[in-house]
């Protein structure tokens, strides 16, 4: 018997708040009936915006895809500090400030320490792994958590707007009261008696973030609030574009959170949310083929039949190539290989697909 061909390719899809990216890639094994797939860059379950998940043989492709630079969208409170610096945390105790900053004084700040290349300590509960586990499990078990700076490249780090007023003490991620939006001009704030007992002054920021892999946007919000004396972290944060693969795509699927109760192996039940693609049935039609996924994600080179064999046989073809290239057939719109530089007029494969 045949054995039936393995589909491939690229979908483009907007996480939902709620579920973490493993079970997006979950979703879409369920959808397509394949267990050969992957995901391109890991959004924390609060983050929203473009995951790319790569099923079949375009799985190949996600290591090269997940070293592009990325943007984004986030909202930065300032004022209050969480365990993992996002409003999923617990908020931590420290003193209320009571005078913010201007608007142009953030901005000169971020331009002064937060652009070009900057050193980066990544949060403690993020997916790092230190030897061998995830940070963010050695973290929740209590244990002392390590993490050596890093360092990442801020290309662009705007301010779009800057606002002014009060939220809940006792709980982070709460709705911004009482707002005042600052503009470029500001001398700052001085905050007034706040409107309930329980609620004290704070500074937020609405930013768009272009920066190299690797860098933690939760760490910048952080950082930046360190910097001002005030503490901060993000109450929101949606990745709009990663390399050439964004959110305003006409194929982008979309998928939202539904929550799921189960009997876990101790017998306990327990209710936890899963990601549902909304047009689970139709999710080959969103898909990039191969050839358009390995396009939008590198350099590419178009083959003779004589030479795609030879790649698919590991031999070199004589092609000067300055980066990471994929190899096609353009009359059989068929992906071949990935390749390499390996001397002046001579191109290697790293990768081939069969």
């Amino acid at each position: 018997m045949t054995k039936k061909p393995e589909h491939s390719g690229l979908l483009v899809i907007d996480k939902p708040q709620g579920v973490t990216s493993h079970d997006v890639v979950a979703a879409v094994r369920g959808a397509l009936h394949m267990k050969r797939v992957g995901h391109a860059g890991t959004l924390d379950p609060m983050a929203t915006g473009v995951l790319v998940v790569g099923f079949g043989n375009a799985t190949r492709l996600l290591n090269y895809i997940v070293d592009h630079n990325k943007t984004y969208e986030a909202t930065i409170r300032l004022g209050q500090r969480t365990t993992t610096d996002d409003a999923e945390g617990e908020l931590l105790p420290g003193e209320w400030a009571a005078c913010f900053p201007s608007r142009q004084a953030v901005e000169q700040l971020i331009a002064e320490r937060f652009t070009g290349r900057i050193e980066q300590v990544p949060n403690v509960y993020s997916a790092i792994k230190v030897n061998g586990q995830r940070a963010y499990d050695l973290a929740r078990e209590g244990k002392d958590v390590e993490l050596k700076a890093r360092p990442v490249t801020i290309e662009e780090f705007n301010v779009r707007q800057a606002r002014y007023g009060y939220t809940h003490s006792n709980r982070a991620g709460a709705e911004l009261v009482d707002a005042v939006v600052a503009d470029t001009a500001s001398d700052g704030w001085i905050a007034n008696i706040a409107p309930h007992e329980d609620m004290q002054p704070v500074m937020e920021l609405d930013v768009t973030v272009t920066c190299s892999a690797g860098t933690y946007i939760r760490a910048l919000a952080r950082d930046l609030g360190e910097e001002l004396g005030l503490g901060g972290h993000l109450t929101m944060l949606r990745r709009t574009r990663v390399g050439r693969f964004s959110v305003n795509m006409p194929n982008v699927m979309s998928a939202h959170a539904e929550s799921k109760t189960f009997t876990n192996r101790e017998g306990t039940e327990v209710t936890r949310n899963r990601a549902v693609l909304d047009d689970a049935d139709h999710a080959l039609d969103h898909a990039l083929d191969p050839v358009a996924s390995a396009a939008a994600s590198m350099s590419m080179l178009a083959v003779s039949e004589h030479e795609a064999a030879d790649l698919r046989f590991g031999r070199r073809i004589a092609h000067d190539i300055c980066t990471t290239t994929a190899a096609y057939v353009e009359e059989t719109n068929d992906l071949v290989a990935i390749l390499e530089r390996a001397k002046r007029g001579e191109a290697k494969p790293v990768a081939v697909f069969n």
